[in-house]
Parts: structure tokens; sequence; C-alpha cells
């Protein structure tokens, strides 16, 4: 069965995987870096790369033991080759590089978008393509028609802040820390959804992109204001964030036959913003597929099922593939109005 080793080190988790074709995980290893970036409320890139240098090579190692598996019995390598902070993105994919070349095996450049576009059917053998999919990470959010491997066309994507980013500097203007999204979630689980005012960027809008600078700004007059309890400062905005997730991808279902729904990135870790897409896709007669909350995180196992869909459909690539800081799914789409587009 053809055994593919995937390597992520876009950001600040550095990450590695074994998969196989038939969807079996045969070792993980993730190792974050949030002790190391909380101070500075976000990840620092010098940071990051560094310890990418540091970590990396042991995962390779405790994998591929855990696999009671030689390199020499890998298929292929499947590195991270962008988007994402390019001084990290760099050591999964020099490190794959020396790998494939030393092994003499294919290498697969991949961009990690594609990694968590795909992610679901590592974990879903019946999701077919097409797939309507709501990418929703740290830096992305978008709303995309996944039509096989390679092959995306954007429906939407946000014109100024992701939903993550919005998280993460809600969690900062709270006193939270780093990581954002996960403090925001368990705080808010106290908190009264409907107790502060907050807007909802684009809601009604024909167009199915969107908006959280505003977002953004109202929270951080909601915190200098005193007048309310950071329990519901949390749960309002959180509120605010799914009923603009719901609401863009209502726009996004009138016009795409995709018979699933699937929501990936490490904000579908958020088990209100699961419910609640989840209850849209019932509304509108679709399939519902997200994967699993650790999934949906940076990980290595999407990188390398990602690879070994790339590599049954023939697509490897050569030692000189790039790293890139950014990457997008779909080279073709239209740019959308706004400053700082995240294509």
């Amino acid at each position: 069965m053809t055994v593919i080793l995937g390597l992520e080190s876009s950001c600040d988790d550095s990450a590695a995987a074994l998969v196989t074709a038939d969807r079996r995980i045969l070792a993980h290893a993730v190792v974050g870096q949030n002790k190391a970036h909380q101070p500075f409320g976000g990840v620092v890139p010098e940071i990051a790369a560094r310890a990418h240098v540091e970590i990396l090579p042991g995962l390779v190692r405790q994998v591929l033991d855990d696999a009671k598996t030689a390199i020499g019995e890998v298929d292929a390598i499947a590195a991270t080759a962008g988007p994402g902070l390019i001084g990290g993105v760099m050591v999964a994919l020099l490190t794959g590089k020396g790998l494939a070349l030393a092994a003499g095996k294919p290498l697969i450049a991949v961009n990690h978008l594609e990694g968590h576009a795909l992610s679901p059917r590592l974990v879903d053998p019946d999701l077919a393509f097409p797939y309507l999919l709501l990418l929703v990470s740290g830096g992305h959010c978008q709303l995309l028609e996944v039509r096989g491997v390679g092959d995306y066309r954007r429906l939407a994507t946000t014109i100024d802040d992701a939903a993550g980013e919005a998280f993460d500097k809600a969690a900062k203007l709270l006193g939270l820390g780093y990581p954002g999204g996960p403090a925001i979630e368990q705080l808010a689980r106290s908190g009264v959804s409907s107790a502060v005012s907050l807007p909802r960027p684009l809601l009604g809008s024909a167009e199915p992109h969107f908006s959280f600078a505003g977002l953004k700004s109202a929270v951080q007059r909601a915190v200098a204001s005193g007048a309310h309890r950071p329990q519901d400062i949390a749960a309002s905005f959180q509120q605010a964030v799914v009923d603009c997730l719901v609401d863009r991808t209502r726009v996004a279902l009138r016009t795409s036959d995709a018979p699933t729904l699937v929501v990936a990135g490490g904000v579908a870790a958020n088990q209100a913003i699961r419910l609640a897409l989840a209850a849209l896709a019932d509304e509108h007669g679709r399939g519902f597929s997200v994967p699993p909350a650790w999934l949906c995180t940076d990980n290595a196992a999407m990188i390398a099922w990602a690879g070994a869909e790339r590599l049954a459909a023939g697509l490897i690539d050569s030692l000189d593939a790039p790293a890139r800081a950014r990457w997008p799914l779909d080279s073709h789409a239209d740019q959308v109005r706004g400053a700082g587009v995240k294509a």
C-alpha cells in the first residue's frame, strides 16, 4: 500500500505524519509553540522558523519509528510549500527535498490550503467531488467549489481580515493570550451571546464575500467601555462570527449545486460554528462533512493525504519547487474590492 510522509511548518506548528492511500494514519506528531509566542500575543516569524529547524527532524524520526517504517519504505514525500510564513514554509519544504533526494523518492509540494480542502476526504471515504468548501483558517476565509484534486473555483474571500485573525485579535483585547480561538470559545460558554451589540459586516449582501475588520473594531470599543463582562463580549463576538459565516455561506449555497457542504481549517474546530453550519446544510438539503477537531488545525496528516491524492493523479514536483508566502487555490479568481484581500 502506498505510504506518504507528510511535513508541515507553515505557521507555528511543526508536524510530521505517515498516511496510506487507503486512509490509514500510521503515525502523526505535532509540536506547537504557544509558550514561545504567548508573550507577544501572536506568532513571531523568526522564532517560529528557528523552532521548526530544531523540532522537525526529530518528528520525522519519531513517526518513522512509531510506524516501524524506514524512509526507504515510504513511497513519496509531501511537504507544505506555502502559503504561510516564508521562513517556516522553507523548513518543511527543504527537509522534504533533502529526504526525497537522499531516498530517491518523489517530492510533492503541497499547498497548505489544499491540505485543508482535501482533509475531510481522509476521514470520510464517501465524500465525493464536487463539494462546497468553507475554508476558515487563521489567515484565510474562503468559499470554494472543490471539483477535484487541483481543481478549485473560488466563490468568495475576505475583503479584509479572516475569521481566525478576528478570533486572535478579540482574544488579545480580552487579555486571553494566544491562540485566541480556543480561549474565546471557552470563555463564551459562560457568557450571554446577546449581551453586547456587535455588527455583522456584509450581512444580507448579495455577494458572498466576508469582512471582519469592523467586528474587531467593535470588540475593541466594547472592551474599552468597561461596561460589559468579558464572557459576554466573548459570547457576543463568537455569535457575530457564526452569524456572518452562516449568512455568507447561505448566499454561496444559492449559487452552487454541490451536494455537500464541507467546513475545514482551524476555525472549524469551534463547536458553535460546526453546529450552525450543519443546521444550514440541513436547511438546504445538503450533506455536511467536517473533519475531527485535531484535523482542522495545522497538522501533517492532511499534508500527507493531499500528497497521496496528488500522487494518485500523477502530480509530482521537481526539486526546484519554490516556497511561497502566498499561493491561491484558484489562481484565476477575480480580484475583489478591499485592501489587504486574502486571495
